[in-house]
């Protein structure tokens, strides 16, 4: 058996303003030739489909052609709802989507045999198990109790996720006595933060004000765990079989200077799969260039003569404070062909920077950066404040993606009007 681990595709994400659509459609038509010629049986995609609950119509085409391209080959598509997934709009296509031979799990599920998925050859024969467990939030799994304290919260997520991968675990091994195959392979799956995963500056904070981190040792013993949600790949515990794939495509600027991958399990005689990683072709060039402003004239050197774009996200150091940086560097760059998307400025002491930061202009600040200071400034204590803020950002996202897409669709104020109006100011808790 062969299987494709992948994640965290963000399908609609705008990118300081600019959209990954391009960069999306060249991944997905990369991935369909790795299953062509690779003989893949199945496809796991461990959340994250979409960057945000609303996404645009675009992602949503790239999914909908994705899925139905997939259907047209030998190969099971197994797709998990993440935390910027909404439930709700991934369930609106599931039943469509099992007629076309994927399996959608968006959600736990109350009987844990719904969440057991078969793995079959080209002859219909059973040749593997995923126990398809998706991002687990603390609503569907765990009961309120009065006067639980911080600790004993974090305890109890931990108790109930725990709890849950076992119960469909053992689903999947009451599956396969029935089968008769007591050496097909379990995989599980999983879209969470775990103990030692090194994250991004893309990467959200998943179990809100109670888990940090679930720790690998309770997982279930599957044969391969196949997780998702933090965007670098990485072993955890040291071990091959439980593995984060990462995001396709970069989603923030710290996830660059590493191949992004997408991870192949292959299951022979021996119990224990084999897992090599996959190099994903990066089809939009970014980079980040750090140094006064000399030094980043030296680095803006080599990009003379390319024929591709690059993004940029250029910080400055500099001792005294600039106060036409912005112009500087459209000065250093207007001839390149490169695409300055983010400028900052080195902070190396908080006196410094508080300094800074007071004399700074809107003008020298992305949206995104006037949201986040602005969300930090409040205080948001206890666990209804910060499902609170979690809102908050999820519709400034979805704001900004309704607004690109308006953008791109200038013919169609109509359109762009409804778009606007779907948003709708977060009420007052």
């Amino acid at each position: 058996m062969r299987i494709l681990h992948t994640s965290d595709w963000h399908l609609g994400q705008y990118f300081y303003g600019k959209s990954r659509a391009a960069e999306h459609q060249a991944f997905l038509d990369w991935l369909l030739a790795q299953i062509d010629q690779l003989d893949i049986d199945a496809l796991i995609v461990a959340g994250d489909l979409f960057d945000t609950g609303t996404p645009p119509s675009y992602a949503r085409s790239l999914y909908n052609a994705f899925v139905v391209q997939i259907q047209r080959r030998r190969c099971k598509l197994i797709l998990l709802g993440g935390n910027h997934d909404s439930v709700a709009m991934l369930n609106e296509s599931k039943q469509l989507l099992a007629c076309l031979g994927t399996d959608m799990v968006a959600a736990a599920s109350e009987a844990p045999a719904q969440q057991v998925v078969t793995v079959t050859n080209a002859e219909q024969q059973p040749i593997g198990l995923v126990c398809a467990i998706p991002y687990l939030r603390p609503r569907d799994i765990v009961r309120s109790e009065a006067n639980q304290s911080a600790q004993d919260k974090q305890r109890s997520l931990q108790q109930q996720i725990e709890r849950h991968y076992r119960e469909v675990y053992d689903a999947a091994l009451a599956q396969r006595d029935a089968l008769n195959q007591p050496g097909l392979p379990i995989i599980a799956t999983g879209h969470l933060t775990t103990v030692g995963a090194s994250s991004s500056e893309s990467v959200r904070d998943l179990y809100i004000g109670t888990l940090d981190a679930f720790p690998a040792s309770a997982f279930p013993p599957a044969d391969y765990i196949a997780l998702g949600h933090i965007h670098r790949p990485q072993k955890i515990g040291g071990s091959d079989t439980i593995r984060y794939c990462g995001s396709p495509i970069p989603l923030s600027f710290d996830e660059l200077g590493r191949d992004k991958e997408v991870l192949l399990i292959e299951f022979a005689e021996a119990p224990t799969p084999s897992v090599s990683a996959l190099n994903v072709p990066l089809s939009q060039p970014m980079a980040m260039l750090k140094g006064d402003l000399a030094s980043i004239e030296q680095q803006l050197a080599q990009f003379e003569g390319e024929t591709d774009t690059t993004w940029l996200d250029i910080e400055v150091v500099a001792e005294d404070y600039l106060s036409d940086l912005q112009a500087r560097i459209i000065a250093l760059t207007e001839a390149l062909p490169v695409e300055v998307l983010l400028v900052r400025r080195a902070r190396n002491r908080r006196n410094d920077s508080i300094e800074q930061q007071d004399k700074e202009t809107l003008a020298e600040l992305t949206v995104q950066d006037v949201f986040a200071r602005r969300l930090a400034s409040e205080v948001f204590d206890g666990d209804a404040a910060e499902q609170r803020k979690q809102r908050l950002q999820a519709r400034f996202d979805q704001t900004l993606a309704l607004l690109a897409e308006a953008e791109s669709e200038p013919d169609d104020p109509a359109q762009a009007m409804t778009a606007s109006e779907s948003v709708k100011p977060e009420a007052q808790s």
